[in-house]
């Protein structure tokens, strides 16, 4: 591992090479924050991929690529002469030891338990000066659908408002499950989609409660569809047929092939 001046040399190397970039290179200049956002989404994910999979060589990159894009950022807001990366990270720092007054505070010290921070969370974050005006605000619209309502939950319990007994949870589950179930049965899209939504939003919430991240479920169960479906397209063509000639009986003996292989 490196020492702390070693890292903090390298951390200068690359505000350098970001400096030269605007200069010298015509592709760089050019860029813009909004141009540059699509791609650090894209990066994010890439992240997480690495993350998900325990690449942690991967995840080293993955980490360099978009700490590039948060100096690209902090470069073309000096240049604005609206702020440095100087200003984003004192800011973060400042956030960091507000947050955290059983480290930095007056109760630094103090024991405390992860669950007892987690569950006042939100509470501490509301004093914060400049800081969102509620609790659910701070929440982006655009944030994929999964992932803000997980979100919109942990920022709920950190106000202290959830199940008190994750068992609870499955009473909801059922709930929603039925309503759906009415829903199509009326042939009703806008109250069937309602409804749906609700199911699932109960469903992430069950995941949470018994800690389990439901991005990366489903991520899993989709990678595993991906492999089992392409296991079926591959012994379908080797037979020399097509998936749309085949019945769903002599698909489903192939996918439960492909399954018994570990697939």
């Amino acid at each position: 591992m490196h020492t702390r001046e070693e890292k903090i040399q390298a951390f200068g190397r690359l505000l350098d090479i970001m400096d030269t970039l605007r200069v010298k290179c015509p592709w760089n200049a050019a860029q813009t924050m909004d141009t540059i956002r699509p791609m650090t989404e894209e990066e994010v994910y890439e992240l997480s991929d690495t993350i998900l999979s325990g690449d942690r060589q991967g995840t080293a990159k993955e980490i360099g690529d978009l700490l590039y894009h948060m100096v690209f950022y902090a470069c073309i807001g000096e240049e604005e002469g609206a702020f440095d990366i100087a200003d984003s990270i004192n800011k973060v720092c400042d956030k960091m030891v507000f947050r955290h007054p059983h480290v930095f505070g007056p109760e630094a010290g103090k024991a405390t338990s992860a669950k007892e921070i987690a569950d006042t969370w939100e509470l501490v974050k509301a004093k914060e000066k400049g800081g969102n005006k509620t609790v659910m605000s701070g929440i982006p619209k655009a944030m994929p659908a999964m992932l803000k309502a997980l979100s919109m939950q942990e920022k709920a319990r950190g106000c202290g408002f959830d199940w008190e007994k994750k068992e609870d949870v499955w009473a909801k589950v059922k709930e929603e499950y039925e309503e759906v179930s009415e829903a199509v049965a009326q042939a009703s899209p806008e109250h069937s989609e309602e409804e749906f939504g609700d199911l699932l939003f109960a469903v992430i919430n069950a995941a949470r409660l018994y800690g389990v991240d439901p991005e990366a479920a489903l991520s899993r169960s989709a990678e595993k569809f991906r492999r089992r479906f392409t296991y079926l397209e591959e012994q379908t063509l080797r037979k020399g047929r097509k998936l749309t000639d085949m019945t769903l009986a002599e698909m489903d003996a192939i996918w439960d092939e492909g399954k018994a292989k570990g697939l």
